[in-house]
């Protein structure tokens, strides 16, 4: 007999951000690159087990602890036929979103985000006299790097173990005359508030900072209007926008995209539903999204 499987069922807290969570991003991660590979063949749990040197029921409490559910309930949220679901309701979605804004009873924005731009002189001037605190954190999707000023949240990348110069310069180049001071007490509440769901509280929005062009901010707007379990084109984003032929250039406003997650560039697909280029890798954009359909609460079938 089968009954309705619903993340609220499990009495689980698997997003705690801490050693435990790094340890199962890595587990999960190697899974996904198998699972990605050869998802119409079902692998099995034993199979995906062997392959990252544990168990069965060791990668089963593994995926639980991460994400909720288990490794073919994953399965079953990550596979392409769900990315083609959520991508033909993108548009209706994002009309919807433009006429109610982000005060609707539906949540339209699952971080209850409150943002404010830079203004174009102070992008221009490159960061001259801003001062950004930054520090790195784990999270469950790898190590993040955290820039904030006083302002609120202006930044947050992924770093895999041996990446971190490498994100800190990719991100410190975007405001190069800007002055960094590394003080992870300070950027800490974000890494916390960001990627624990229980802190996600409409009385309480997290404060972020655009610092970009006109065009990339008007961009990344419209990226904060694409709820969880959803997804848009570039194309579509275009639209959007009053600008259809600038597909092109929105691609690359979503790839610079500074504040990853939060503005979920990672809602962004390809025009046939694949899950096309992502900065930090589409590896880690498979599992967010799997990890957002978790949080969604789809009623999968447990056998």
């Amino acid at each position: 007999m089968t009954k309705p499987f619903r993340l609220s069922d499990q009495n689980l807290e698997p997003r705690a951000v801490g050693p435990d969570a790094q340890a199962d991003y890595e587990v999960v991660r190697q899974t996904l690159e198998r699972i990605t590979h050869s998802w119409r063949e079902q692998p099995s749990l034993d199979e995906l087990a062997r392959e990252v040197n544990l168990q069965p029921i060791q990668l089963q409490r593994v995926f639980s602890r991460w994400a909720g559910i288990t490794p073919k309930q994953f399965l079953q949220a990550i596979t392409l036929d769900y990315a083609k679901a959520m991508l033909r309701d993108s548009a209706s979605i994002l009309d919807t979103s433009y006429e109610v804004g982000l005060s609707g009873p539906g949540r339209l924005h699952d971080l209850f985000v409150t943002h404010e731009a830079m203004t174009p002189g102070a992008y221009r001037n490159r960061g001259a006299g801003l001062a950004i605190l930054y520090g790195f954190h784990p999270s469950p999707f790898g190590q993040v790097l955290v820039l904030a000023t006083d302002k609120g949240l202006a930044g947050l990348a992924f770093a895999d173990r041996g990446e971190e110069t490498n994100a800190f310069e990719d991100m410190t180049s975007r405001w190069p005359a800007a002055s960094y001071v590394e003080d992870r007490a300070a950027t800490a509440p974000y890494a916390e508030r960001v990627f624990d769901p229980s802190k996600w509280q409409a009385d309480t929005p997290l404060n972020i900072v655009l610092i970009g062009t006109d065009f990339e901010i008007r961009v990344w707007q419209t990226l904060l209007k694409i709820p969880m379990g959803r997804a848009t084109t570039y194309s579509d984003i275009a639209e959007t926008i009053g600008n259809p032929k600038a597909s092109r250039a929105v691609g690359t406003a979503v790839g610079r995209n500074p504040v990853s997650f939060v503005v979920p560039c990672h809602r962004v697909l390809g025009k046939n539903g694949t899950l096309c280029g992502y900065h930090w890798g589409l590896t880690r954009k498979r599992a967010i999204l799997g990890w957002e359909a978790g949080l969604s609460e789809p009623v999968l079938e447990t056998r």
